[in-house]
Parts: structure tokens; C-alpha cells; sequence
């Protein structure tokens, strides 16, 4: 792999952690704000459109046909993801254990 080849691929990595941070920073927003509006369905489903455009045509843009950078995008997406979730997410030993 040569560095050209090696620095597109970091910088797609970085690129998906960015759009990862977009998606699941405005899907916090979001949910944070359905209390607050008055027609809650339509905002969510309008950020879903929104947020879901914007994150593909960034996938699109970082891709630019090659398969590598999209792999390395989506990496960067699902480690940011996974780091958010870590340090915003609910807290699953709070919840009752189920009974079934």
C-alpha cells in the first residue's frame, strides 16, 4: 500500500468518525427535542431525511469509487458510534431484569 493510498484511507477513517459524529450527535438532538415540539412525528421524521442525506452523500463523496475509503468510512462511523453509545447511552444494569 503506498502512503497516497495509506493517507486517503486515514483521511476516510477520519471522515467517518466526522459524519458519525453528525448522524448520532443530531439523532441526540433530535430525541432531546420531541418533548418540546408540537408535532413531534414530523420533525423525526424529517431529521431522519436529513441526517440520513447528508451522511450518504458524505459516504459518497469520501468513497469516490473506491471500496477501501468506504470501508474505512463506515469503520470510523461504527467506532464513533460505539464511543458515543459508551459515553451517552443508557445505563443497562439500571434496568429491571426480565422475567420470561
Amino acid at each position: 500500500m503506498t502512503e497516497s493510498i495509506a493517507l486517503h484511507v486515514l483521511m476516510a477513517f477520519v471522515a467517518g468518525l466526522l459524519l458519525g459524529f453528525f448522524y448520532f450527535g443530531s439523532l441526540w438532538l433530535t430525541v432531546q427535542s420531541l418533548v418540546k415540539v408540537k408535532r413531534p412525528a414530523l420533525l423525526s421524521i424529517v431529521s431522519f431525511f436529513v441526517r440520513t442525506g447528508i451522511t450518504l452523500g458524505g459516504f459518497f463523496i469520501v468513497m469516490s469509487g473506491h471500496w477501501e475509503r468506504s470501508l474505512a468510512c463506515m469503520f470510523g462511523f461504527l467506532v464513533m458510534r460505539r464511543i458515543l453509545t459508551h459515553r451517552y447511552g443508557f445505563d443497562r444494569q439500571a434496568l429491571p431484569e426480565n422475567k420470561g
